[in-house]
C-alpha cells in the first residue's frame, strides 16, 4: 500500500535479529567506510577508505604478494587484486614478479604511498579511530542491543561531526592505543 503521507519506517532488519545479523553487520560497515571516507575527503585525502587497510598491511608488513596481502586483510584474492589496480594507477604502490615464480607478484609501497600513510598515521587515522571509539564508548547490554546502539550514535552522530568536535575542544583529545 502507497500513500502519500509521511509514515515511520519499521526496520525489519533490526527486527529480524540474530537471523539478519551479517546484513546488520554489513550495514553497518558500510555506514562506517562512507563516514570514514568522509573524513579522508574532508583531510584531503581522494581515494577509497577501502584501500587503507591494503596500504596499513604493506607498511606494517612490508612486501607481500597479492595472497598474503589477501590473508593479512581478511578479503579475497580478486578484491585485492582489483584495489591494487587502482593504488598501482594512482602510484601508491608498485607491483614486481617475483624471480622464482614470475606468476607471483610482489607489491610494496611506492615513495607516494609510504607519504600517504605517513600522513594518514599522524593526522586522519588517529581521527577516524578516535570517532569510532567514541561511538562505540557507550555500548553495553546484548550484542543486538549494541548493534542498535552503534547505529543509532552513527545516526546521531556522524564520525565527521564526532572528529570536529573532538579538535575543537582540546581538553579531550582522542588518544591512540599503545598496543600497537
Amino acid at each position: 500500500m502507497i500513500s502519500n503521507s509521511p509514515r515511520v519506517m519499521r526496520d525489519v532488519v533490526k527486527e529480524l535479529g540474530y537471523l539478519a545479523l551479517g546484513t546488520r553487520f554489513k550495514r553497518i560497515g558500510e555506514s562506517l567506510q562512507a563516514q570514514a571516507q568522509a573524513l579522508l575527503t574532508t583531510n584531503g585525502i581522494d581515494m577509497p577508505a577501502a584501500h587503507f587497510p591494503l596500504l596499513a598491511a604493506l607498511d606494517r608488513l612490508g612486501p607481500l604478494g597479492v595472497s598474503e596481502l589477501s590473508q593479512a586483510v581478511g578479503v579475497s584474492q580478486p578484491v585485492v587484486s582489483r584495489s591494487l589496480l587502482g593504488l598501482e594507477s594512482n602510484g601508491l604502490v608498485e607491483s614486481t614478479p617475483v624471480a622464482a615464480d614470475r606468476r607471483v607478484r610482489c607489491i610494496r609501497l611506492s615513495r607516494k604511498g609510504r607519504e600517504l600513510v605517513r600522513h594518514a598515521k599522524s593526522a586522519v587515522w588517529p581521527v577516524i579511530e578516535g570517532a569510532v571509539a567514541q561511538a562505540c564508548r557507550p555500548l553495553k547490554g546484548s550484542l543486538l542491543d549494541q548493534l542498535s546502539a552503534l547505529e543509532f550514535a552513527l545516526e546521531q552522530t556522524p564520525l565527521l561531526q564526532r572528529a570536529a568536535a573532538a579538535s575543537s575542544a582540546p581538553s579531550t583529545p582522542f588518544r591512540r592505543r599503545s598496543s600497537r
